[in-house]
C-alpha cells in the first residue's frame, strides 16, 4: 500500500516529466534541433567558414540580403546576419562595422540568446578581440511573440522545485508525527534540528535533481549552466525550508493538503503570471516565490547576466535565511515545550 509520503515522492518525480513531454509534444518542439542562423555574405568573409564549424548552431547561407530577409520572415531561420563586403578588412583595422541582423518574430528567446553568444564568439575568433560593431536589428514575421512552451516553462520548473522540495519533507514529518515515530526519535540521541535537516536535505536533493532534469528536457540551460544550477539549488533550498516548516506546524495529512491548497496562489502565482506577458512585472514581485523563479527564467529564457539578476538572488537568500531562522527558533523552543509543535508531544 502506498502512503502519502511515497505518493508525493512519485508525483514529484513523474508529474513534471510527463507535463514537460506533453507540452513539448503539443508545441512540436520535443525533437527540435539547434537554433538556426542564416548568413548573406556580400563579400568573401571568413566568418562564414567559422560559422560552419561553430557547434550548437545550424548555419544556412543565402545569396543576397533580400533572400535572407524573406527566409527569416518565413521562419526558415531564427536569426539572419548580413555580412557587408568589407567586413573582414574593417574588423582587422579596428573600424566599426555596420551589421544588419534579422530576427524571426516567433523564435524562442533561448535560441536568440544562444545565437547571440555564438555570434559573439565567431566575431571574436575572426577579429582576435572584441570588435566594434554597429548592429541594426529588425524583427520580421508576424511580430514578436512568446511561444506557449516558453510561457509554461516557469510553471513546470516551479512545480518541480516546490512539489519535490516542500511536499516530501512536509509529508514525511507529518506522517511520522501521526505514527508517533518522530516523538520516539527526538527523545533519543537524535535532536529535532537533525531530523529537520535530514528531511529538508531529502527534499532539496529531489527538488534540485528533478529541476535540473526538467531544464535538460526543455533544452533551457542557457549560456551559464553553472550559475543556473546554483540558482536551482537556492530555489530547492527555499522549497525545502517551506516544507520543513509546514511539516513542523501541521498536525495531520488532511490539514497539510488543505494548507498546501490554500498556499497555492501565493506559491505559484509568479509562474502563472508568466502566462500573461501583459501583466506588469511588479505584480509578480509581490509574491516571495518570484525571487525563486525570476532569476532562473532570466538566465534560461532572456539571456540575462549575473548583474541583471543579483538583486533578486540577494532577496532570495534573505528569504531563505528568514525561513531557516524560524525553523531553528521553533526547534529550540520545542525542546522545553513539545506542545509548541502540533503532534510532537503525547
Amino acid at each position: 500500500m502506498v502512503g502519502p509520503k511515497n505518493f508525493i515522492f512519485i508525483m514529484a518525480v513523474v508529474v513534471p516529466v510527463v507535463l514537460t513531454l506533453v507540452v513539448n509534444l503539443l508545441a512540436g518542439t520535443l525533437f527540435s534541433g539547434k537554433p538556426r542562423l542564416g548568413m548573406a555574405d556580400l563579400g568573401q568573409s571568413e566568418l562564414v567558414a567559422i560559422g560552419r564549424e561553430t557547434e550548437g548552431v545550424l548555419l544556412y547561407e543565402y545569396e543576397s540580403a533580400e533572400a535572407l530577409r524573406k527566409a527569416t520572415a518565413a521562419g526558415e531561420v531564427d536569426m539572419g546576419l548580413v555580412l557587408p563586403a568589407n567586413l573582414d578588412s574593417q574588423l582587422q583595422s579596428e573600424e566599426t562595422a555596420a551589421l544588419t541582423v534579422y530576427l524571426w518574430g516567433e523564435s524562442l528567446l533561448k535560441d536568440r540568446a544562444l545565437l547571440g553568444t555564438a555570434m559573439a564568439g565567431m566575431f571574436h575568433e575572426l577579429a582576435g578581440q572584441e570588435p566594434p560593431l554597429d548592429i541594426q536589428t529588425t524583427i520580421l514575421g508576424e511580430g514578436e511573440s512568446i511561444a506557449w512552451e516558453q510561457r509554461l516553462l516557469p510553471l513546470l520548473v516551479m512545480m518541480t522545485i516546490i512539489l519535490g522540495g516542500s511536499m516530501i519533507p512536509a509529508t514525511s514529518l507529518v506522517e511520522e508525527k501521526q505514527k508517533r515515530t518522530l516523538t520516539a526519535v527526538v527523545t533519543s540521541a537524535v535532536s529535532l534540528e537533525e531530523v529537520f535537516m535530514a528531511k529538508g536535505l531529502m527534499g532539496w536533493l529531489v527538488s534540485l535533481s528533478m529541476g535540473v532534469f526538467i531544464l535538460i528536457l526543455n533544452r533551457a540551460f542557457g549560456t551559464q549552466p553553472l550559475l543556473l544550477v546554483g540558482l536551482m539549488a537556492l530555489g530547492a533550498l527555499m522549497a525545502a525550508a517551506i516544507g520543513v516548516l509546514l511539516g513542523a506546524l501541521v498536525k495531520d495529512i488532511n490539514t497539510l493538503f488543505a494548507t498546501i491548497k490554500g498556499l497555492g496562489l501565493v506559491l505559484y502565482a509568479p509562474a502563472f503570471l508568466y502566462l500573461f506577458p501583459s501583466v506588469p512585472a511588479w505584480v509578480s514581485q509581490l509574491f516571495p516565490t518570484h525571487y525563486m523563479i525570476s532569476p532562473i527564467m532570466g538566465l534560461t529564457l532572456n539571456g540575462e547576466s549575473w548583474v541583471d539578476i543579483r538583486l533578486d538572488v540577494a532577496i532570495l537568500v534573505g528569504l531563505i535565511a528568514v525561513l531557516v531562522g524560524i525553523i531553528a527558533a521553533l526547534s529550540r523552543r520545542a525542546r522545553s515545550k513539545p506542545n509548541l509543535l502540533p503532534g510532537l508531544a503525547g
